[in-house]
């Protein structure tokens, strides 16, 4: 499978991504949407992942670029390619489908409780009823029509959804590593202000052995993506073969 994961900004890690390519004989190839975007990358995308990032999706006045990049987003999901989006990511795809996304009520910033709605698609297969995972978002949206609330938190009613079964949006960043959110301490520390959703910079690191679990919890999307097309693949030759 060919993964093509677009990376907002340039401490991101892509240590998660980068492993599961290694270890499961994917392609990854990531690349910084703000540089180049090119159309013909669809033809040999299976799966695109769309990374998280500092700033909003509405701020095209600011970041020229996210117009190409939501055209191209726009157009793998019109085309049926597998999408994954991440923090920013999701919020990108929930306004493609026609939700406005906007500054939330609380920002989330720490290791908080994600908690499934009991609805089911099959990208989610095998992860636990309630799971903690990293977050640092101060957008939110609401739920897109046609789509499927799969997961919400105590201060984020739409924390993951599903589009059809090809498109999957996650507000949280099971991806995140202890060394990149000691980067967004030294880049961001300024948002650490006292919240309700908001930990302490010690409470989080105090924490940092989720990281280890919740990057088994995104492997394990990425197992049921891999497993999920391959199986699609299968019954598609069988058809075409009868």
């Amino acid at each position: 499978m060919n993964i093509l994961a677009f990376r907002h900004f340039e401490f991101d890690d892509d240590y998660a991504l980068r492993t599961w390519a290694s270890l499961t004989g994917h392609r990854l190839e990531m690349r910084d949407p703000s540089i180049e975007i090119n159309a013909a990358w669809l033809d040999e995308t299976d799966l695109l992942v769309i990374c998280g990032g500092p700033m909003s999706v509405y701020e095209e006045d600011r970041y020229s670029w996210l117009i190409s990049e939501k055209q191209f987003v726009k157009q793998a999901i019109v085309l049926g390619k597998k999408v994954l989006g991440i923090c920013f990511g999701a919020q990108m795809i929930a306004e493609l489908l026609g939700s406005p996304v906007y500054r939330g009520a609380y920002k989330e910033i720490g290791w908080h409780t994600i908690n499934r709605t009991g609805e089911q698609h099959p990208w989610l297969d095998g992860l636990p009823e309630q799971l903690v995972s990293f977050q640092w978002h101060g957008d939110t949206f609401d739920l897109p029509a046609e789509t499927r609330l799969l997961a919400y938190s105590e201060a984020c009613k739409v924390q993951a959804f599903a589009y059809r079964e090809h498109v999957l949006g996650l507000q949280f960043h099971l991806e995140t590593t202890p060394s990149c959110i000691e980067s967004m301490f030294a880049h961001w520390s300024s948002e650490l202000i006292d919240a309700p959703y908001i930990q302490k910079a010690e409470q989080i690191r105090g924490q940092f052995g989720q990281s280890e679990h919740s990057i088994k919890a995104l492997h394990r999307i990425l197992d049921q993506i891999t497993a999920h097309a391959e199986a699609k693949c299968h019954t598609t030759t069988i058809n075409g073969n009868g």
